[in-house]
């Protein structure tokens, strides 16, 4: 049994602010939908949930179709924190003022997993608590979805809540479903530049493919430093002609940086350090590679100041090509 969405679309006046979304969440499932603020997560959930009329599209559960019927909502749970009777119900107060803002969420969470018999959905749950809290939180979502086999969607802008809780997601922009998989899988393996730059960090680099060569590598010139970079093979049919602009993307994290000497395919590039940045259990390294900027997290920064230079290596193996 699962909820499927089948080409939702809401139009607010003349905006269209979701576009022919289509996705099926299985019980005993958590999907995230993720996305920047502003592009249509709350709407989407609105919509899916009853509290807004869709413009087209259809949405059942078990088959039975709920577009039409509102009797049928009650198999979708969707705690409207906003709603002043829902304070009352759940709260015993008529202001959300009386208690704080992390509490509240905490306090509407476990309503909702008493109260969420098939599906739930949950928009931004979590933003107001702390981070212990929050963890405490996910592992008891997480818990419960097995335990009453519900199917959840939860909207968020913080992907860090996307590798905590969901199973999948899909990233929305504009409206638009644009990339849907694991946690993992998207991250990884992003399938344009909005995606890489919207789930974490990234090094996004335009750059223009120069030539295939026997080493099975394809051979790349960035725009910014001129530098010659290195990747693993691509079907270069789906990037165009040759010397046409494209992105490559390298996470900070698979960015190294030594004094040592290397070969050229391990695309070893000069650079200097313009910023350390502590946080925590990494440090964010910002470089300067002749008009190239670069990030690297390490997890620990030994005899490098800011003003030194250094080798930073992009490995071929850990930069993707993207189409877009």
């Amino acid at each position: 049994m699962s909820l499927i969405i089948n080409n939702l679309s809401k139009r607010y006046n003349e905006n269209l602010v979701i576009k022919d979304v289509s996705l099926e969440i299985h019980r005993g499932e958590i999907l995230g939908i993720f996305g920047a603020i502003g592009e249509g997560k709350s709407a989407l959930m609105r919509t899916i949930a009853g509290v807004e009329e869709c413009n087209g599209g259809l949405i059942s559960f078990d088959t039975v179709e709920l577009t039409e019927n509102s009797g049928k909502k009650r198999d979708i749970y969707f705690p409207n924190i906003t709603n002043e009777s829902f304070w009352k119900s759940v709260f015993k107060t008529n202001k959300n003022s009386e208690i704080a803002d992390g509490e509240g969420q905490v306090l509407a969470l476990e309503d909702a997993l008493q109260q969420a018999q098939n599906v739930l959905l949950l928009d931004n749950q979590f933003c107001y608590m702390d981070r212990r809290t929050r963890e405490k939180m996910c592992e008891k979502l997480r818990e419960e979805v097995k335990n009453k086999n519900l199917a959840v969607i939860f909207a968020t802008n913080d992907y860090d809540e996307v590798f905590s809780i969901c199973d999948r997601v899909a990233v929305l922009h504009k409206g638009e479903i644009c990339q849907t998989g694991t946690p993992r899988e998207v991250y990884e393996k992003p399938v344009s530049s909005l995606v890489a730059s919207i789930t974490g960090r990234n090094n996004l680099i335009a750059a223009r493919l120069m030539t295939s060569n026997e080493s099975d590598l394809l051979e790349f010139q960035t725009g910014k430093g001129e530098h010659r970079l290195f990747t693993d093979k691509f079907d270069i049919t789906l990037l165009g002609a040759t010397n046409q602009n494209i992105t490559l993307a390298i996470r900070p994290e698979h960015v190294s940086i030594s004094f040592g000497a290397s070969f050229p395919e391990d695309n070893l590039i000069k650079a200097k350090i313009t910023n350390i940045i502590f946080r925590g259990a990494m440090t964010l390294i910002k470089l300067d590679a002749e008009g190239l900027e670069l990030e690297a997290l390490v997890l620990r920064l030994v005899g490098l100041n800011i003003g030194d230079e250094c080798m930073v290596g992009l490995p071929p193996d850990r930069i993707l090509v993207l189409k877009d």
